[in-house]
């Protein structure tokens, strides 16, 4: 990781896996020191870039990004309680009830109260919330073209890796994923 210390460049560097080489060579423009001395602003400005072209496929849903993978993981996992898929998505219970309120309103999503506690609120897929699964997965497929218009299929793929690696690497995994 590389630290930057006024002027002064701190490197300690991350071993790529035993095995993972090829995958981990992307061809990008060589970055100038001074101007691009933090390489994970490009994640994050790429990752925001993506997010709004996303907002736009999801818009005729009312949608945001992040309650289309709310919709998803119940689809495929099932119901579970608000705060179980707070842990899901690593998000406070506060910040779920919030988008799952914005999901009932819509009416994608019902909230029934657990028969074995009293306290806790299943949720679950409306017929509405089931019937919009397709459309989220065609506006997903639609930005993964996107990508790979803009930089190509094969850099996509690796770009795919090589998230999904850092992703694991930071502990992070997808809803339902043990």
């Amino acid at each position: 990781m590389k630290v930057r210390m006024n002027t002064q460049w701190l490197y300690n560097p991350v071993p790529i896996p035993t095995g993972y080489p090829d995958r981990a060579r992307v061809n990008l423009p060589i970055m100038n020191k001074e101007r691009d001395s933090l390489k994970f602003h490009y994640l994050l400005h790429s990752a925001d870039l993506i997010q709004d072209h996303l907002r736009i496929q999801l818009l005729p849903f009312n949608l945001s990004p992040q309650q289309a993978r709310v919709i998803k993981t119940l689809n495929r996992i099932g119901p579970m309680s608000q705060i179980e898929l707070a842990r899901q998505f690593g998000i406070t219970a506060a910040s779920m009830s919030t988008m799952t309120t914005r999901l009932i309103a819509l009416n994608y999503v019902s909230a029934e109260k657990d028969p074995y506690n009293a306290k806790r609120n299943i949720i679950s897929l409306t017929d509405d919330g089931k019937s919009l699964v397709g459309d989220i997965d065609r506006a997903w497929a639609d930005i993964d073209l996107f990508m790979e218009e803009k930089i190509g299929s094969d850099n996509a793929e690796k770009l795919a890796e090589l998230t999904r690696l850092l992703r694991d690497s930071l502990g992070g995994r997808a809803p339902g994923a043990g």
